[in-house]
């Protein structure tokens, strides 16, 4: 039996296990299998992910993101920014720091509780891509911002049936094999959008996604001429900024800036 020292933390409602795992206490074959068991939300500690710093030759640290079902992510907006704060409080990076994850190198700034990453840039952009689901034909976008993104423009945010088509869209054939993230975007003002989405991994719908409200911010800039920064209001009732540098539909510059907090410590007995 193993004592695993663990923090639970949240960011925008996004809330996550975040361990040192630099001496590879949890082998790497074996995090798939421990983030379903530590995330169980009955069983375990509960969460949308498993968060582990690694060892990395070519940063501060490595990111690995294991969402609750066992697969793994790319990247996670809040749960990089979580991952950023664990560093600073446990003397693992300074306050401006880098780290390695499988959508490349991620800069990070920590300022008290709020922390502003440099995203990747976003790549693959596809616009008015004329979805069928079982309820209709949708108008969708499409953006990797570290994860694949499908932008959904609606009216009445707070009614749209998010689990069920949100499902529809993260399976749709369209995005196979590797499936996408649904994004439900209504813009109530001028560079003020709400989001909500339906998560791949999580199967479900999240307080809040990163990524998916930077996805929603560049496609509400060549969408509808978003300016820099972009304010992103959460299901979780928290405000995100998104900031970016624009040439046409090419992004460079991107930084998603917002807080994340400890919840609590606890050590996981982990068989």
């Amino acid at each position: 039996m193993k004592n695993i020292a663990f923090v639970k933390m949240v960011a925008s409602g996004n809330d996550f296990v975040v361990m040192d795992n630099r001496k590879a206490v949890i082998p790497g074959a074996k995090l798939r299998s421990f983030a379903r068991e530590i995330c169980d939300r009955n069983y375990g500690a509960g969460g949308d992910g498993l968060i582990a710093l690694e060892r990395s030759k070519k940063a501060d640290f490595r990111m690995r993101i294991i969402n609750s079902d066992g697969s793994e992510a790319e990247m996670c907006g809040n749960g990089a920014r979580c991952a950023a704060l664990f560093a600073v409080g446990n003397k693992i990076a300074g306050k401006s720091m880098d780290f390695e994850t499988l959508a490349g190198i991620i800069q990070a700034e920590v300022k008290g509780d709020v922390v502003k990453l440099k995203m990747s840039d976003p790549n693959s952009l596809k616009l008015d891509i004329n979805l069928v689901l079982s309820d209709g034909t949708y108008n969708v976008n499409f953006v990797n911002t570290g994860v694949p993104h499908t932008v959904i423009f609606v009216e009445h945010i707070e009614g749209q049936d998010v689990k069920t088509t949100g499902k529809e869209v993260r399976y749709h054939s369209a995005f196979a094999p590797r499936g996408t993230n649904a994004d439900f975007v209504e813009a109530v003002g001028k560079n003020l959008i709400k989001v909500r989405t339906y998560e791949r991994g999580v199967e479900g719908e999240t307080l809040a996604c990163g990524t998916g409200v930077t996805a929603s911010a560049i496609i509400s800039a060549v969408v509808k001429n978003f300016k820099s920064p972009v304010t992103c209001l959460t299901k979780g009732g928290d405000s995100l900024k998104i900031y970016f540098k624009r040439s046409g539909d090419d992004f460079t510059d991107v930084y998603l800036e917002g807080g994340a907090r400890e919840v609590f410590l606890g050590r996981y007995l982990y068989k």
